[in-house]
């Protein structure tokens, strides 16, 4: 039988958190976060003071900290969206990285108990994935399973998880007209299942609960130029994920999705996410295509060199569509010069020495 191995990774694990304001949804999170060092991301105004709970050993930066680290290349990271959480990522110092939204509460399984997303999250990444071959019992390496009759023994080692992507009860993740017609609806069915999402096949990528080898895939985890000052919003995870899942079938990474879940207690307006979403609506039908018939080179044998080439797609391709993405193009080749720059030199810097940033231990 195939278990999963249980290990709570608090050396090699950043939770990264965007957010606007004070964080008391963390009290709920004790138990489950209060081991790990949190990255908060603060969106907006810099000068607003965001209140942490007591007890938690937190890094947090504003878009001060932001503009001093990375300088010219901080016109990467988007202001006033939630994508500005990738800021988080390019400075963490860990293996792996675990993201969540504010408004995400501890949800229970069916049997009342709490659910710790970061535990399931972790089992998730340390186990293969099944890229190449569909097991119809889905997660073969989840305690009490494994690989049903038929399926090829030379492909039973699996491939790297480089992604686990979790879901969420209460409000769905819809978009603004699914929103409009759907306001009262709740998703209240909790499916026990993981199942990796096949080589070669996108899928939308939620960002509110979420993680991911930093190592394996961290470059690629862009969640785009959005926000203030651009003609777009809510499609920050969404492009993460496409440019992610293209670059990991590319590298044989795999991707996991369904458990673990969360309780997502606030529903976005609907009307204001219109209004972010408008032009996403009419790209995303020409977005989706061109990212299922890209190509890399044989040649990108690393993330960051598939990222760039992705970009150079980009530019040439989906520029077509709408110059906005020609400059999404250049943001992306810049989120990797400011990877490299954070990441390049050996040992980075302790954070708590970065001037400016709070730290809180």
């Amino acid at each position: 039988m195939a278990t999963a191995p249980s290990a709570n990774l608090k050396d090699e694990l950043d939770i990264v958190i965007p957010t606007i304001r004070n964080l008391d949804f963390l009290e709920m999170w004790r138990p489950f976060f209060e081991q790990y060092h949190l990255i908060i991301v603060q969106d907006g105004d810099p000068s607003k003071k965001i209140r942490v709970p007591d007890g938690f050993d937190y890094q947090l930066y504003n878009r001060n900290d932001v503009n001093r680290i990375l300088g010219p290349k901080a016109s990467c990271i988007s202001f006033k969206d939630s994508a500005c959480r990738c800021f988080g990522y390019l400075v963490s110092k860990k293996k792996y990285i675990f993201t969540i939204d504010d408004d995400c509460f501890v949800a229970k399984d069916p049997s009342g108990k709490e659910i710790n997303a970061l535990e399931q999250h972790i089992k998730n990444l340390l186990t293969p994935s099944t890229t190449h071959f569909f097991n119809t019992l889905y997660d073969p390496y989840r305690e009490g399973a494994d690989f049903v009759r038929g399926y090829p023994f030379s492909l039973r080692e699996g491939a790297p998880t480089a992604v686990s992507h979790g879901l969420w009860l209460n409000i769905p993740d819809y978009d603004a007209p699914t929103q409009l017609v759907k306001p009262l609806e709740r998703n209240t069915r909790y499916v026990d299942a993981v199942m990796t999402v096949p080589k070669g096949t996108l899928f939308p990528m939620c960002g509110m609960n979420l993680a991911f080898d930093r190592e394996l895939i961290g470059p690629a985890m862009y969640f785009g130029l959005m926000g203030d000052g651009q003609p777009i919003g809510r499609y920050d995870d969404m492009w993460a994920g496409w440019c992610m899942k293209v670059i990991c079938d590319h590298l044989g990474l795999g991707v996991k999705t369904g458990l673990p879940y969360i309780w997502h207690s606030k529903a976005s307006n609907p009307f204001v996410n219109l209004k972010k979403e408008y032009k996403g609506i009419f790209w995303q039908e020409k977005a989706i295509p061109f990212f299922q018939s890209v190509s890399l080179p044989k040649e990108c044998s690393s993330v960051e060199k598939c990222y760039l080439a992705l970009a150079g797609e980009v530019k040439s391709k989906l520029g077509e569509v709408d110059p906005y993405f020609i400059k999404l193009a250049d943001a992306m080749v810049t989120w990797i010069e400011a990877w490299n720059m954070v990441n390049s030199s050996g040992e980075k810097p302790a954070m708590t020495s970065l001037p400016n940033a709070t730290s809180k231990k």
